[in-house]
């Protein structure tokens, strides 16, 4: 309330409006506070759905926009009647006093840029490579757009001039319609196709919101007159998302770090490298590029397109906007030249196919939005040379240093080392089962590490051409590890990578991963309770053990240390009875004849006088 320039965006969150409206309201109440030296600024910021059910200007020209001028006479959508009202209430608490509260609305088009707003969906869809972005309804409406940049400079503009004008429509030169804006944003992340989906179908949906339901269903020519004609803005896109689409796709994945991962592990023959491999991909959600997949997807995608193409009708082919004539061609003379090649070297594909398919893979749209790993290809320095080479002479450096590449170069190489010996008898405990059919027999697996060691010499090996480029491979000693599937080389290669780079789990993924996390702790909880009685039982039964053997034991000392009191007794029992016992017993008989005053020293007399030692 103490800012000079308050700015109420309600484009989004509905729950801003009556805040918006209350603000200003408690501005307007204590107007006479404000110094008129210092007025304040009330921007609030709206949407154009408050002119969705205008009607336009001339019925005989629907292509007239609409501007500034008629903002008096527009008429809101159904949903966006609180919208209005909050933009009249802002505009009529405006006029009281004008030197001390100047209020402003601005309706904005549709924003987009930097992380994506109401347009994420078909971003997000993109990147995660849908074979069809979703489009609302027909496509033929046209959308009001404004680059979230381009609408802070006209904001900016307000609070820095005070326009004369209050109301304000912030739109870029765009008409485009949703049609255009999704077959573009699929053809720079996806395939460049697109479906239409019926309003009511939408709706289903519940991960659609209502709100930008409504805006993307819009149809509404709008141009934003006073904006061009007296603000100076440095445009962002002032011709719209379609023409500026590079641009916008660039600043959407560094807004989000979206950046694709590309490793390229390599290795001798049963290093791992496919078990691995498998387990970055699934961590990191990347794709698994080995040479056998990407040459029968070529090949496969080839031999369906001609397929398709002759099963067509003419009227069909016409149809098609993506069909290129000349395609069917090229890709009979490759297929003809490749079952050549491979009848000449005995079932096997030139390198020079193999690098040009490769190539069309990793520059494919589902590996350059995520990232790839490449599993043991290229194995030679040729063969790298050939596939990361670079198309423009121009791209290099002035040191002579090779060209590569850098949508395709691997930004970490890892090179997974052991000795042949570890090596072989890693496969020969290969169970049979798994060994049937392959080639990690004895014989084959000699091969080879044949032909391994053979093109990977300490002079020439395909690392060299890394490291020629400043790209060092990290070396990792798989003997030592003897963790299930490799487990420690996977996490040794996961620390060497920042992190991740994507969207990360799904709802669905998170609660998967909460489930199973859940499953893991009552395990773990039910195996701790449950060590814990075995180890409390353990205990209890050595405790009476112990006690019993304790016990058992006590009783055999007390029993020798009675007999050895009995053995020990026996010559002073014997003694007693021989030489004592006898004096005693008279000494007590002649007492009792005799009766005397003190008896005990009568005994003791006795005793003394008739001691047999004394005789």
């Amino acid at each position: 309330m103490d800012c000079d320039v308050i700015v109420y965006d309600i484009t989004e969150d509905e729950d801003q409006i009556e805040q918006a409206v209350w603000v200003i309201s408690q501005l307007h109440s204590d107007i006479e506070k404000i110094d008129k030296e210092k007025p304040r600024i009330f921007i609030l910021l709206s949407t154009v759905l408050t002119w969705a059910r205008s009607k336009p200007a001339d019925p005989d020209d629907l292509e007239i926009p609409f501007t500034e001028d008629d903002y008096r006479r527009r008429k809101s959508h159904p949903n966006f009647k609180e919208h209005l009202s909050a933009e009249k209430a802002v505009l009529k608490l405006g006029k009281t006093s004008k030197n001390r509260l100047i209020t402003y609305v601005v309706a904005a088009g549709l924003s987009y840029g930097a992380g994506e707003n109401i347009f994420h969906y078909l971003f997000k869809a993109g990147w995660h490579n849908a074979s069809e972005l979703p489009c609302y309804g027909d496509g033929q409406n046209i959308i009001p757009t404004i680059h979230i940049k381009d609408l802070a400079g006209v904001i900016q503009n307000i609070a820095d001039s005070r326009p004369k004008v209050r109301y304000i429509i912030a739109v870029d030169d765009s008409k485009n319609t949703m049609e255009e804006i999704v077959k573009c944003v699929s053809r720079m992340l996806a395939t460049g196709k697109m479906k239409t989906i019926a309003p009511e179908e939408v709706l289903l949906n519940k991960d659609v919101k209502q709100n930008h339901f409504d805006q993307l269903l819009t149809n509404i020519r709008m141009d934003g007159i006073f904006v061009k004609e007296n603000m100076h803005i440095k445009w962002t896109a002032e011709t719209g998302i379609v023409e500026n689409i590079d641009h916008i796709i660039k600043e959407y994945k560094q807004t989000r770090n979206l950046f694709p991962i590309r490793l390229f592990i390599t290795g001798p023959p049963a290093s791992g490298k496919t078990t691995v491999v498998e387990q970055l991909c699934q961590h990191f959600k990347l794709h698994h590029i080995r040479i056998k997949d990407v040459l029968e997807e070529a090949i496969d995608k080839r031999q369906k397109y001609i397929s398709m193409h002759e099963a067509a009708t003419e009227e069909e082919v016409e149809e098609d906007e993506d069909e290129d004539p000349g395609k069917i061609d090229e890709y009979r003379e490759l297929l003809e030249a490749i079952n050549e090649s491979k009848e000449q070297n005995s079932g096997h594909i030139e390198d020079q196919y193999v690098t040009q398919f490769f190539r069309e893979k990793l520059l494919s749209k589902p590996c350059q939005n995520q990232g790839f790993i490449l599993d043991g290809f290229p194995k030679t320095l040729e063969q790298a040379k050939e596939l990361f080479a670079s198309g423009d002479d121009d791209i290099g450096d002035e040191e002579g240093r090779l060209h590569y590449d850098k949508l395709i170069m691997p930004e970490l190489i890892v090179c997974l080392e052991a000795t042949d010996e570890f090596l072989r008898n890693r496969v020969m405990n290969l169970p049979e089962g798994v060994v049937t059919g392959t080639h990690n027999t004895e014989e084959g697996f000699t091969r080879r590490i044949s032909e391994y060691r053979a093109i990977n010499t300490d002079d020439e090996t395909v690392l060299n051409y890394f490291d020629e480029l400043e790209f060092h491979p990290e070396k990792i000693d798989i003997t030592n590890d003897h963790s299930l599937r490799m487990r420690d080389t996977v996490e040794k290669i996961i620390a060497m990578i920042p992190g991740p780079r994507n969207y990360g789990p799904t709802p669905e993924e998170k609660e998967e991963m909460l489930r199973i996390e859940t499953e893991n702790r009552l395990k773990m909880e039910t195996k701790e309770k449950e060590d814990r009685e075995r180890r409390e039982a353990e205990e209890t039964a050595k405790r009476k053990k112990r006690l019993e053997q304790w016990a058992k034991h006590l009783e055999e000392v007390k029993r020798e240390e009675l007999e050895l009191l009995e053995a020990q007794s026996a010559p002073l029992r014997n003694y007693l009875m021989k030489h004592v016992l006898p004096t005693v017993n008279q000494a007590l008989i002649e007492c009792l004849k005799v009766r005397p005053d003190d008896a005990v020293d009568f005994l003791a007399e006795y005793i003394f006088k008739h001691n047999p030692q004394v005789d």
